[in-house]
């Protein structure tokens, strides 16, 4: 009976949180619904033309006409994203790590990478794609990486370096190595700015792989898919992959709040509290 009681509540809460969620999701939902129809209705009572503007239900009929080749597209180019994602973020986090060690390196290498980091690194496109191939994924998998390896880095550092004095002098008066004290709490201070720097860094490496491929690409990218469908006015189609890139770009930043829920609950709790 006790057990029941004690079940009771927490499917209560349980209940609770998800209702709390679709509420929150709610808005957001109904806005996205109401763009979509304004959309149409608007392409429909001005008359805007496809090569304009496309209605979404044209878009929408080119996706289901066309998804062989988007699906192609899209699966080619995702493989440049997820390469540059753990190339950038493996990259930035060790980087992060050795520069939060180490205090007067620190000093003297953040605002390099801070004022690297506002240096538009999609200019360096063709450049990536002479060093590493022009028909070659690693060439925009290397942009995608460059693009994310700031954020990542810089979110790292504030993190380690943001854990609490006392929690280090009390780790310390116990003797703690220093891997147990980067384990047992610099680790856990920085999780809400690495993953805060990943959501970022999802939605940057989508951006740098596409627009790589506008440089130079195989045609069976979803860069070149936009850009010579664009050439033929046929511009349903070009949307129609960029709906899939935005899927792309969602569906990782997805993923990575899912993983931050389960691997630092805290984090999301602590925001909503504070919301």
């Amino acid at each position: 009976m006790t057990g029941a009681a004690a079940a009771e509540p927490a499917a209560a809460q349980g209940g609770w949180s998800f209702r709390a969620q679709i509420r929150e999701w709610a808005p957001a939902l109904a806005f996205f619904v109401g763009a979509l129809a304004f959309w149409e209705v608007l392409v429909r009572t001005l008359g805007i033309k496809q090569f304009i503007l496309p209605s979404p239900v044209a878009i929408g009929s080119s996706v289901v006409a066309n998804l062989p080749e988007l699906w192609q597209s899209a699966s080619y180019t995702l493989v440049e994203i997820l390469l540059g994602l753990a190339i950038g973020v493996i990259a930035g986090l060790l980087a992060g790590v050795v520069t939060a060690q180490y205090g007067a390196f620190r000093e003297s290498i953040l605002p390099f990478a801070i004022a690297a980091n506002s240096i538009p690194i999609i200019a360096f496109a063709p450049i990536f794609n002479n060093w590493f191939g022009i028909d070659k994924q690693l060439s925009k998998a290397m942009i995608a990486a460059a693009i994310c390896f700031f954020p990542v880095m810089i979110n790292t550092v504030r993190g380690l370096t943001s854990a609490s004095p006392a929690a280090l002098e009390l780790m310390r008066s116990l003797a703690a190595s220093d891997a147990q004290i980067m384990r047992k709490v610099r680790i856990p201070a920085a999780l809400p700015y690495i993953f805060t720097a990943l959501r970022v860094a999802t939605t940057l490496a989508t951006i740098g792989a596409i627009i790589g491929e506008y440089f130079g690409a195989p045609k069976v990218s979803l860069g070149q898919y936009i850009v010579t469908y664009s050439s033929y006015l046929n511009f349903e189609r070009s949307w129609a992959a960029i709906v899939f890139a935005c899927v792309i770009g969602i569906g990782l930043y997805v993923a990575v709040v899912v993983a931050e829920r389960i691997v630092a609950p805290w984090t999301i709790d602590r925001l909503q509290r504070a919301g």
